[in-house]
């Protein structure tokens, strides 16, 4: 481990390799602050990768190791990944926090199933530019884009009625309908369903414990379909998380603590978008996966 004792060249080698050792004083900083320790999660959003059931194994190895007395803090920052995992992520966090619950900590973006997992908190700290996302499942077309699985039953579901009343000028719905299959649109909708059966439960049994079923779907009815957003990648801030239902703990950016978050947010965020695609650290463990080689080559 580099400290200011080491030889400088292996202190510049550390800096190079943005090892573990040139964030620890951020983790100390900020549980100091806090009073709580932390727990750093970062996915890139420059290469391909997305939280995934081994990120929830490695996350609950992480949190055997930790003193968990006071709870915990998760900072998280990522564009998504698979709701199962997010779920996986939640039960792993209350179950070893000893006070039952956990913080999260959105320094930059917690999108998708990144903001699953902030739904499973007891609060959010959220900055001025903190932003949390749509929950709505995406798939990748053939031409390589991304598209809502919203959007995808709903225009299946236009076309259907539009078949339905016409008056004999079927030819053209039925040309379009022939794009579909049926097995795929309804698992679309079990996705669709999933992925906000997790979000409400999440929610009641976490920060809007209390609150009925139809109404935390309603509160947060903007997360779950992309008809206020437009568009799946479109920020939702704190102001408007409060708005509707969300517990956040807005924190001024000048404040000691958001700077202590602020400098770990930017050297997390450069370690995984070059050096490694996924990271996850405490105060005195670090774990990242590889840049995925291009074309599948090793």
């Amino acid at each position: 481990m580099s400290n200011s004792n080491d030889p400088v060249m292996r202190q510049v080698l550390a800096e190079q390799n943005q090892g573990q050792e040139t964030r620890k004083k951020y983790f100390a900083q900020l549980e100091r602050e806090l009073k709580r320790p932390i727990l750093s999660f970062f996915t890139s959003f420059i290469h391909p990768v997305m939280i995934a059931d081994s990120d929830a194994d490695m996350l609950e190895g992480i949190l055997q190791k930790m003193d968990l007395s006071n709870g915990l803090a998760l900072i998280i920052n990522s564009p998504g990944g698979s709701g199962l995992a997010a779920e996986r992520i939640i039960r792993a966090c209350r179950s070893y926090s000893k006070t039952g619950e956990y913080w999260v900590i959105v320094p930059g973006k917690a999108k998708s199933a990144a903001t699953m997992i902030c739904f499973g908190a007891s609060k959010i700290i959220m900055g001025p530019t903190s932003e949390l996302g749509p929950i709505d499942p995406q798939v990748r077309l053939e031409t390589g884009e991304g598209c809502s699985v919203c959007n995808i039953i709903r225009s299946y579901e236009e076309l259907f009625k539009g078949a339905e009343k016409t008056g004999g000028h079927l030819e053209p719905y039925l040309q379009q309908l022939n794009r579909y299959d049926q097995r795929i649109i309804e698992e679309y909708r079990m996705a669709q369903s999933l992925s906000e059966d997790i979000a409400i439960k999440s929610l009641g049994t976490g920060m809007l414990k209390g609150v009925s079923e139809k109404d935390i779907r309603e509160k947060i009815k903007v997360f779950l379909t992309p008809e206020q957003t437009k568009v799946h990648g479109r920020p939702i801030y704190r102001d408007d998380a409060e708005a509707y239902g969300l517990r956040i703990e807005k924190v001024d950016a000048t404040s000691a603590a958001w700077k202590s978050v602020y400098e770990l947010y930017i050297r997390s965020d450069g370690f995984v978008s070059s050096k490694a695609s996924k990271c996850m650290e405490t105060k005195e463990q670090g774990w990242s996966i590889a840049i995925p080689a291009k074309g599948g080559k090793k």
